[in-house]
């Protein structure tokens, strides 16, 4: 059974990434890539599915024990995994190697004090979890065949087979340092290389190194800065820049629910945000990367741009359901690529054209296509603005007139009038001011409440929207005007839990059903950091600062969040670790310590 959303942690080598529980079981792992086919796929089943266990050895119808300690080795994403046992100490250290070639998961069994046996667990389980492959050796080497897919096992230990699962037997004495890899291959190339542990070990804490001595947040919260930082890398395909929301598909909202979602993609609102917390704290390159990554993913078609994109900029990502997976906690359907894809979103325009002038306002160099492109995004959206869409929440009911929509077409076109402004492009400059003016002045008539003194989810509309915390934050209007004071004050009374977290929007009452999906779900963590953004924004900074306090502590002990917070079941819930978290928690860090909000 799968350990609890908080009780794993990420690994990754900027290509793909696996998630290690607690007890030393790899539940999840796609090769080669984020968006490929799972090897392991126990997260969302059982262990018939695919894992990896490393750990001591115990009895056969006992619970695997959890690890005593575990932690990141410094500012890296090299876990090290602590057992206590009657017979002694043991350490694995488990990382993905930075790579050109064949990807690897290298775990390191190191004795530290006594005699413990240990065990090694392995059931490749190719096509999520469906496909049993063939389980040979060649020259000495274990190997898993299954079409297209061969995964190479290397270790000094004598492996057997059992179950259609391969087993090693072993026990480590203080000093020993024992090494296991697997590595992919497509099946039909030579077997890969024989791995170097010790030296893939140190050049992997030497990349990261590196990478981190790179920020330039020196702050308060640095620690989860830094950790958020390293975790956004990790999400971040380094062949093309594209970067994905989550390693994970259908983590679920509510568990056993059907808000089950495939976040292996490169949504270009999430991948904007990044780009935006990456640039505020020294990494340029990756900013560079991701700008390329668009420009190709957009490619000559920007009137048909959409929402999301594989991560080497692929347009057709299909949904389809995996029904010989039960789901993680019972909680189905099991979804890989997404069918939102193709929807009208038009606050993405905003996203993208604001992201594209941070990068020219930090210095990135100049692309005259990246301003081409931002001209010919605000040429579609002068003729669609006005259109309902399904809004930044995806909503799979009937499109509407979403106000957050409205306010980031808006900033799409302040923001190229800015770059007209300054003169690195040209454009009708006096017509999209009037456009600009002419979007605003919607806004405020057709998406505020007066008699509530709050601005609404859509036109028409008396329901709230999270999404509305971002006025301010985008400069559409001013933190002191009296209708943000009044929409931040009725989000809080009627969108925040009982801890004061905050739901994106009502799932219940006269507008149920906005999303055309059933059941509920938890807080939406980014729109809680969002809160605390704005509670500072209005001076109320150590309202914001406990806010973003009691935030941190729904990390886990590695400093990872999921998407959603279930403030019932006190657990995290939805694709794990989420970008869309990771970032308002940089954004909110360097706000607060801007202002001096902060304890201590």
């Amino acid at each position: 059974m799968a350990g609890r959303i908080e009780d794993y942690a990420l690994i990754g080598d900027m290509q793909t990434a696996a998630l290690v529980c607690r007890d030393g079981s790899a539940d999840w792992l796609c090769l080669p890539r984020f968006d490929s086919h799972a090897v392991f796929a126990g997260l969302l089943g059982t262990e018939e599915h695919g894992f990896w266990r490393l750990g001591p050895a115990h009895e056969e119808d006992a619970e695997p024990p959890a690890a005593d300690r575990r932690r990141y080795r410094g500012d890296s994403l090299i876990l090290e995994s602590e057992w206590d046992t009657g017979r002694g100490t043991v350490r694995v250290t488990d990382f993905m190697p930075p790579r050109d070639g064949a990807p690897q998961l290298i775990r390191i069994v190191e004795g530290i004090s006594g005699w413990v046996p240990m065990r090694s667990t392995l059931r490749m389980r190719f096509s999520y979890g469906r496909i049993v492959p063939w389980v040979h050796k060649v020259d000495g080497r274990t190997v898993a065949v299954a079409g297209p897919d061969s995964v190479w096992l290397d270790s000094p230990t004598e492996t057997y087979g059992e179950d259609l699962t391969t087993y090693s037997d072993f026990t480590v004495a203080p000093g020993d340092r024992i090494a296991f890899t697997i590595s992919w291959q497509p099946s039909h190339h030579q077997p890969p290389a024989l791995p170097d542990p010790e030296g893939a070990l140190e050049a992997t804490a030497e990349f990261w190194r590196e990478w981190v001595e790179h920020c330039t947040y020196h702050g308060p919260y640095r620690e989860a800065v830094v950790r958020s930082l390293i975790t956004l890398k990790a999400l971040t395909y380094a062949p093309t820049g594209g970067i994905v929301a989550a390693p994970t598909t259908s983590l679920p909202e509510e568990i056993g629910g059907v808000r089950n979602w495939d976040y292996r993609y490169t949504w270009l609102r999430d991948a904007a945000i990044t780009l935006s917390s990456l640039l505020r704290t020294g990494y340029r390159e990756e900013a560079r990367a991701w700008r390329e990554w668009l420009l190709r993913a957009v490619a000559g078609d920007p009137e048909n741009l959409q929402i999301m994109y594989g991560i080497a900029g692929e347009r057709e990502l299909g949904e389809a359901e995996l029904d010989w997976l039960p789901g993680y906690e019972g909680s189905v359907p099991v979804r890989v690529g997404n069918g939102a894809a193709h929807q009208l979103q038009l606050d993405v325009y905003g996203e993208v054209t604001e992201a594209l002038h941070l990068a020219h306002m930090t210095g990135l160099s100049r692309s005259d296509y990246a301003s081409l492109l931002q001209l010919r995004l605000i040429r579609y959206l002068e003729e669609h603005w006005d259109q309902p869409d399904e809004g930044i929440w995806e909503v799979r009911g009937p499109r509407r007139h979403f106000v957050h929509s409205k306010v980031m077409a808006w900033v799409a076109v302040d923001r190229t009038i800015k770059l007209i402004e300054s003169g690195d492009a040209d454009g009708p400059l006096e017509r999209w001011r009037e456009l600009r003016d002419d979007i605003h002045r919607d806004v405020c008539e057709k998406g505020y409440d007066k008699e509530r003194n709050t601005f609404t989810q859509s036109y028409g509309s008396k329901e709230l929207d999270a999404s509305l915390l971002l006025i301010p934050q985008m400069g559409f209007l001013p933190p002191d005007d009296k209708r943000v004071i009044g929409t931040i004050e009725a989000i809080q009374r009627e969108l925040s839990t009982e801890d004061g977290f905050v739901l994106r929007y009502p799932t219940a009452g006269e507008d149920a059903g906005v999303d055309g999906l059933e059941g509920d779900e938890g807080a939406f963590l980014a729109c809680s950091f969002w809160l605390a953004d704005d509670l500072a924004m209005i001076g109320r900074v150590d309202e914001a600062r406990r806010l973003f306090e009691k935030l941190l502590s729904l990390r886990n002990d590695l400093g990872l969040l999921a998407e959603e917070w279930d403030p019932r079941l006190q657990r995290q819930v939805g694709n794990f670790p989420q970008a869309f978290s990771h970032v308002p928690l940089i954004d909110t860090a360097l706000r607060l310590t801007a202002s001096g909000a902060y304890g201590g």
